[in-house]
């Protein structure tokens, strides 16, 4: 699977995921999704209808809260509408491009980099083995025998 649909993949899924989530802001100031919304513990509860809500105990006239909530909806859907309608197309163009691009370097130039790094990399540590084995293991060998002879004991005087 080339990367670019993979990361197209994951950003789709991404996007739905956050699209279903109910976002919550809670007293001690932490965010949390999924959870049932108590007006004990939750401040505020940030969905759609509730961005202009009015606090316990403050109520306007019922025709302003219906209006208001109507000119907020329709008002959010239109304007999504007109920005994707003006946007839409050229950041669809825009990304395309940046995935194409990010796609044709990963696999002409970023892969075949890092294949010939390892296979110029092996044969290097395979040199730098033999080096080890010969230079390394007999000094180490001998620093080994010359310490096994000695003993330690503790004697604890009272």
């Amino acid at each position: 699977m080339p990367v670019s649909n993979y990361i197209f993949k994951q950003l789709i899924s991404l996007f739905h995921h956050c699209q279903n989530q109910q976002f919550y802001i809670w007293k001690d100031g932490k965010s949390q999704t999924n959870k049932t919304c108590f007006t004990d513990t939750c401040l505020r509860c940030l969905k759609s209808q509730n961005v202009i809500a009015e606090p316990e105990g403050t109520h306007s006239f019922d025709g302003i809260w219906k209006a208001s909530f109507t000119t907020f909806t329709v008002t959010k859907y239109w304007f999504y509408r007109l920005l994707s309608a003006i946007f839409g197309i050229p950041m669809a163009l825009i990304w395309g491009i940046y995935f194409a691009i990010l796609s044709f370097l990963h696999i002409w130039a970023v892969v075949p980099c890092i294949r010939s790094y390892l296979i110029e990399i092996q044969c290097i540590s395979r040199v730098y083995s033999i080096c080890i084995h010969t230079f390394c293991d007999p000094l180490f060998e001998a620093i080994g025998k010359m310490f096994s002879s000695i003993r330690a004991t503790v004697r604890k005087e009272i």
